[in-house]
This record gives structure tokens, sequence and C-alpha cells, in this order.
């Protein structure tokens, strides 16, 4: 491989469904080398799963290879853009051979890879018999007859195999989102399996690029910044340095923008510990990492640290519990919350009783929500003149569920007044599918990369794994605030972006000081206390609090608050993507003097 000071990767997707309009808009950036698509989530693999039960040549991707190559294939061979996705879902093999059929019917001369090892559920009952327990909640394994995928993260090492034999597009299963991008850098750049802050630095641009626009304005705090172009928003471009430092940027002439707070807020996303981010090739620390604006629309971001990683392959099971059902009804009027409580109570005590009387069993959960009555923020809103009552349940029968969406249709008639409904058809009764993550042993996979008519099989890279002592940054010096002088209250939004995400059952929420002496007042106020009392009505088990220096952050975790996470949740918000926007109107005291300044800035 020739010496390479510099590599150009768009991101150009972020899950299964995204608009297709990213590639051509990428395929204009000047010097492009390759386009990441990320499709994959735990429940997105159970979805491909049952499609691939009811056809075997399902199971993948498909507009990857309609939307995505089929208009663009030509374009993308004339630039030797290589393109790298995870579009195989739990059937690569299919996915392969669509896209191997696409280039001959288009004359093409192009080599595919597909890499296969990831799926493991061909070893369901061998992997039972070793028990293995959930990662984080240390619950049972599953019945194997009720999992619907099983499904290993891999890394990038077999993706450079690819790249190393002359591919022009991989095509994985299951990987680390970021594991993409990596492999473009370690295959470019060559860098060793073992040099552990590169590898971080890759891992680190695949993260920023791994969610598409949501590094260049969508889902952004000041999204006012950004509402007039939003129809056209740019996807992201890193511009990859051999050192592992990288630039941010955008196509010209497209919408959004790439701001340090845009940045920063998808460098935060779902990360967890951020000085022991935990991937396949290495575990990463981004404590330190600098975000910096150094043009219009162009941020640049260095100073990710790598280290060992554990040796082991985390593994997402996600398996049926049960049914759930849910709908949305809207009262308008006086007394509209009262009203819309009424009636869910009323349904729910209608079906209860006809549950009994056949000894069916109580739901084994419930839920009433209402929107626009601050059910997000633990609070009720007695002026509401409109609010949407939102419920749900869940039962081991789907008969069950549907006796809920029975009686929601019947007692239409007998309501409080002001009931209202949009007509889209009635809901049906759903599975509930749950996710179940363990580890495995990364030398007990048989990883092998398809190109073509060749079979390479990949052999795990040789780690030294010793345990990693962390040292956690020290906390930002609030000694001098309230040093004598007056303080008022100002919300947190007023000094930091937000940008909150979801693992499993577990919420995590990024704050980001918008300036460096901001941040020690969100940490004095700010702790795990406090947070865990601010969402209090979602019931957190606990919460962790990281100190993140080098961009003025903080980011939290919150345990057990999602309602199972995810489609086994029967919350409005399933994933936590709205806890940071709940966090924001946390009031935060600092100096009467600051606030003025911060408002005077907001003015002008």
């Amino acid at each position: 491989m020739a010496e390479q000071t510099t590599i150009k990767i768009g991101g150009a997707c972020g899950y299964w469904g995204e608009s297709a309009l990213s590639t051509p808009q990428l395929l204009k950036v000047e010097g492009l080398n390759y386009i990441v698509y990320d499709y994959l989530a735990e429940i997105t693999m159970s979805i491909m799963a049952r499609a691939r039960a009811a056809d075997p040549e399902k199971g993948y991707a498909t507009d990857f290879v309609s939307a995505v190559l089929k208009p663009n294939l030509k374009t993308i061979a004339n630039k030797g853009v290589k393109i790298l996705s995870n579009a195989g879902g739990v059937n690569p093999e299919a996915c392969g051979n669509m896209v191997r059929k696409l280039i001959k019917d288009l004359d093409l001369d192009l080599k595919v890879a597909v890499i296969l090892g990831d799926d493991l559920t061909p070893q369901i009952n061998q992997i039972a018999e070793t028990a293995p327990t959930e990662m984080f909640t240390g619950n049972d394994f599953p019945k194997s007859e009720k999992i619907a995928s099983m499904n290993v993260y891999l890394g990038a090492k077999p993706i450079v195999t690819a790249l190393r034999n002359g591919a022009d597009i991989v095509i994985t299963g299951r990987c680390a989102d970021s594991a993409l991008t990596l492999a473009a850098c370690q295959h470019e750049f060559e860098w060793s399996d073992h040099e552990y802050d590169l590898l971080a630095a890759g891992s680190l641009a695949g993260h920023l690029l791994e969610c598409g626009p949501q590094a260049t304005g969508g889902n952004f705090t000041d999204w006012h910044l950004v509402q007039d172009t939003l129809h056209n928003i740019g996807y992201p471009v890193a511009d990859i340095h051999q050192d592992g430092s990288m630039v941010i940027s955008k196509p010209p002439e497209t919408g959004g923008t790439v701001s340090v707070g845009t940045v920063s807020e998808q460098l935060i996303y779902e990360i967890e510990d951020p000085q022991n981010y935990l991937l396949p090739d290495v575990s990463c620390d981004f404590s330190e990492v600098i975000v910096k604006q150094t043009g219009i629309d162009q941020v640049s971001v260095s100073g990710a640290k790598g280290h060992a990683p554990s040796g082991k392959y985390k593994v997402s099971t996600t398996y049926m519990d049960g049914f759930k059902c849910g709908a949305l009804m809207t009262f308008i009027g006086y007394d509209a919350a009262k009203k819309a409580r009424v009636l869910g109570d009323a349904i729910f005590k209608r079906a209860e009783h006809t549950l009994r009387l056949s000894n069916a069993g109580d739901y084994t959960e419930k839920s009433i929500e209402l929107i626009g009555d601050d059910s997000q923020f633990g609070g009720t809103n007695t002026h509401s003149k409109e609010v949407t009552l939102k419920l749900a349940a869940k039962h081991s029968k789907a008969e069950a569920v549907g006796l809920l969406l029975k009686e929601m249709a019947g007692i239409g008639l007998a309501t409080p007044a002001g009931l209202t409904a949009f007509s889209a058809g009635r809901p049906k009764p759903s599975p509930v599918i749950r996710l179940f993550s363990f580890l495995i042993d990364s030398n007990d996979l048989t990883i092998e990369c398809q190109l073509d008519d060749q079979s390479i099989n990949i052999p795990d890279p040789l780690h030294t794994v010793t345990p990693t002592n962390i040292i956690r940054p020290n906390a930002p010096d609030t000694s001098n605030i309230a040093n004598g002088e007056d303080m008022v209250e100002i919300p947190l939004i007023d000094l930091a972006w937000a940008r909150s995400g979801d693992k499993g059952n577990r919420a995590n929420i990024g704050i980001i000081a918008r300036k460096p002496e901001y941040i020690p007042f969100i940490w004095k106020t700010l702790n795990e206390t406090a947070v865990k009392d601010h969402f209090k009505h979602f019931q957190p088990t606990s919460v962790d609090r990281f100190l993140m220096p080098g961009m003025n952050a903080i980011n939290f975790v919150l345990h057990d608050t999602l309602g199972g996470g995810g489609i086994a949740s029967l919350r409005a918000d399933p994933q936590g993507k709205a806890y940071g926007q709940i966090l924001l109107h946390h009031m935060i005291p600092v100096p009467e003097k600051l606030a003025n300044t911060i408002y005077s800035e907001k003015a002008n």
C-alpha cells in the first residue's frame, strides 16, 4: 500500500431506512476515498431475522442495493470510491450476491467482499449449554426457542483483510459501527493491531461518522441555527491524517452546520464511560479529546487515546418475551388531562375484568402517559387544553393485548367529552423483543472473508490483555463559586449543549459546556444525586458521572431507566432520545454578573 498522509471518508447512513440522498451528495466531494454505511441496531437485527425466516434470500438492507448502489454504482466505479457497509444484516451472503449481480448487469469491474462469522444462531444450543448470564443485569440466558437473532460485534480486521486483497465493496453482518471507518484508516495508513492510540483515533472518526447528519446539525441543541437548511442537510466528511487527527466537514452547497457544538454532541453520544469505551479492536479513552473550530463548517478533532482490548467480543441476542400493544388518543378542551386519565383508567379496568373472567392473568406491565401534560418531566400541567393519551401494556399472550385494543375502540361513545383521534388504522399486537448481551472469547470465533470466489480465513489478532488502570481526571475547581457574589439560577441550556441516547436499558446523557469557564458551575450542581432526582419519575437505579476535561463535558449514565429499552419498552421515549432536553431544564446557580453577560450575548 502506498503511503497516505490523509484520507477522506464520508458517513452516509446511520440506520436502516435513512434517506438515500447522502450518496450522490458525498460523491460530489473532491478527493473522496471511502463512503461508510451503518444500517444496524439491535432491533434491526431481529426484524431482519424474521425476514430471513420468511424468505432465505432476505434479511439484509435491501435499500443498500436498490436505492444506494443501483443509481450510483457507475459513478462510484468511475471515481474509485470504496464502499464499506454492514448492510448484510443477518444475511450478508445474500446481500453480496445481489451486489455482484448488479455489478454484472452494469458491466462493471468491481470486487465484492462479504464478511462472515458474526452470526451465532447456528450455535444457539451449544451456547445455551454454557448458560452465559446477561453482562449488565446478570439475568439468565433466554430459552433457545425464543431467540430471534444472535450476533457478535466483529472488529475492523476482517474488513482490513478484504481491502488488502483488493475489495472495492465490503459487506459485513454485525460489526462495531465505528469498525468500518477504522478499517479504512488501518488499511491506508498501515497501522498495526497494537498501535492503540491510532486505533482509538480511527474508531473516534468512525463514531463521528456513524450517525450521518447527527454530526452536521441533526438533533442539535441549537436547532434554530440550522432550521432553514435541514431539508438539504449535509452528511459528514472526515479528513483523517496519518497521526489520527482529523477535520470534520460536509459537502459544499449543502445545509446543516459543522461546529464545535454539533461535533461534540455526536462525540459524546452513547459512549458511556469515556475513558473505557470498549470496542473489539481497542479500548478507547476520549476524555482528553479536543474539538476546535478551524473554519466555516470545519472542526478539528484530536487527542484520542487507546489501550489493549479485552480479548472478548460482545454478543447481542434478541429474543421474544410476550406481546405488547399501544394506542394514542387526543383530548381537547377544559380539563383535557383529567379526562384522559379517567379514560385510561376505565379502559384498563374493563380489559382487566375480562382477563380475570378468562383466567388469562394480569398485564405484566402497563403504561399511561399524557403527552402535552409534562409527563416526560414527571409533573402535570393542569392548564393543558389538549393532550394525547398514550396507553400501552404487555402480556404473555397476543390475545390479551388484543383485548386491550378492543376495549380502547369499544369505549369510544362512553368517554369524557373532547375525545378525538386521527384515523390511521387500528394498532395490532406486536412481539416484545428484548436484548440479551454477553461476552465471548474472540478466539472462539471463525471469521471468514469471501472475496468473490476466494475464501480467506481471518485469524484473531494477538493481544496482550492486561488490566487497565484508569486514572480519573481531577474534578473542576469549584472552591471559588459563590465567593461573596450574588447568585441567580439559570437553565442548563444557557450554559451547555446536550445529546442523549441509549444502551439497552441505560440512558446516556452528554453535557458539553458552551465555554470552559461554565464547567465548574455545571459540575458543582449536576452531581449523581441531582440527576437521579431530576429523573426520579423514570426510576433510575443509579447514575454514573464521568468528566471529559478535553472538551469541557460531562457524561451521565442512568441505569435501568428506559422501561426495558428499545422495542421492549412501553415508554413514549424508549431510547432516551429526549433525556438530554429534559436535563437542559435543570437550574444552575451562577453569579448574577455571569448570567447578565450570557443573556446580553444571546440578545446580540
